[in-house]
């Protein structure tokens, strides 16, 4: 039967196709979900979304498996409620509002998600790869695209005593879900970098008061942002302590009453506030991906800038994680390797079929 394609039942919401040459999966054990795809995605953030669409139109079957309960990342766990404005036909565009757009257009092609697990193994080689997840799943694909961002990530938390109480009274909070949260809150944002700055600037409207303080005078955000913040500050919409850090919490019960605020030569300085955001980065952590084989560089993954492959053949990095020469780090940037990595796939999944490459315009969306 070599030459034809033959079709092979996974689970009950897709059926997939697979070359004569792929061992078939182990289906006598019912108790182990088994998948059957073309392109396992591990991400589902932006870059693993628009990867998909990109595979769908490629008539590429895959598969989203992502760590979080909800696709979108980033994007829908920091940030839902935050304006990106480097999106393309988008003036701004809030975080969550983007996830649900990816997720529209991915729709026609009726792509499996497996949510709340985490991809543990990952082995095979270009055109057979076995995946198993943290809850079980066993996933065959002919290749991977890894759209992880950064990995697991969490906060940098500050060195506080108390510190757990507030955070789980929402006293202290590292993400903003829902600006309402905020609504004639006074709020003290710690950080010097796009997230203390740009949160500042929005929930300038919301809250009763919003104070941003930074050990210097000098933040590392966007210029725009920078040129904004200067004329809030000079509006009185938002104040600038410079020169200060965290240096204790005051409150009752878990309730965040204020803050202190210490120079480096240990001058204390009280502010009253309901809520502290501090915003000092994301630790991250590659989890079981740096145990892969894959070349790595400080927690990225280098590839081919051309195809997105990394160092080992089938399996491809697009988004943050992937890293080149000239690389942005830009959700625009993801979009582009997200279809540079399917073009590559096809020849992998449809090595007797020519790739003749249509504009969507002409071609339209391919039945999923």
């Amino acid at each position: 039967m070599c030459g034809q394609r033959r079709k092979t039942t996974a689970d009950t919401r897709f059926n997939q196709t697979m070359d004569c040459g792929t061992p078939e999966p182990d289906m006598t054990m019912p108790s182990t979900p088994t998948h059957v795809t073309d392109v396992a995605i591990i991400g589902a953030g932006p870059a693993g979304l628009f990867a998909a669409f990109e595979c769908g139109m490629l008539k590429l079957k895959c598969i989203l498996i992502d760590a979080l309960d909800e696709i979108g990342g980033q994007c829908a766990a920091l940030y839902p409620e935050k304006p990106i404005y480097d999106i393309p036909a988008h003036p701004a565009i809030e975080g969550g509002a983007l996830i649900d757009a990816l997720d529209r257009q991915i729709a026609p092609f009726d792509v499996p998600r497996l949510l709340g697990r985490r991809v543990e193994s990952l082995e095979g080689t270009r055109g057979s790869f076995r995946l198993g997840t943290s809850s079980g799943d066993v996933i065959h694909a002919h290749a991977v695209i890894i759209a992880a961002g950064a990995g697991a990530f969490g906060p940098n938390r500050p060195p506080l005593e108390g510190l757990d109480a507030y955070e789980r009274s929402g006293g202290v909070q590292y993400f903003v879900r829902r600006r309402a949260d905020f609504a004639d809150k006074d709020v003290l944002i710690a950080g010097g970098g796009d997230s203390a700055v740009d949160w500042a600037l929005s929930l300038r409207d919301v809250a009763r008061s919003v104070q941003l303080v930074h050990r210097r005078d000098r933040f590392r955000a966007a210029p725009e942002s920078l040129r904004q913040l200067d004329e809030a500050v000079a509006r009185g919409e938002i104040g600038k302590i410079i020169g200060y850090q965290l240096h204790g919490l005051h409150g009752t019960d878990g309730r965040l009453t204020g803050v202190d605020l210490a120079t480096l030569d240990n001058t204390v300085r009280h502010v009253a506030c309901d809520h502290l955001l501090p915003f000092f980065g994301l630790a991250t952590d590659l989890g079981p991906i740096a145990q892969w084989g894959l070349d790595t560089i400080r927690g990225t993954i280098p590839v081919t800038p051309s195809t997105c492959e990394s160092s080992l053949p089938g399996i491809f990095a697009v988004g943050d994680i992937a890293t080149y020469p000239g690389k942005l780090k830009l959700i625009l940037q993801g979009f582009t390797e997200g279809a540079m990595a399917a073009h590559a796939i096809h020849p992998i999944v449809h090595p007797d079929t020519a790739l003749h490459f249509e504009y969507s315009t002409s071609k339209g969306v391919p039945a999923g």
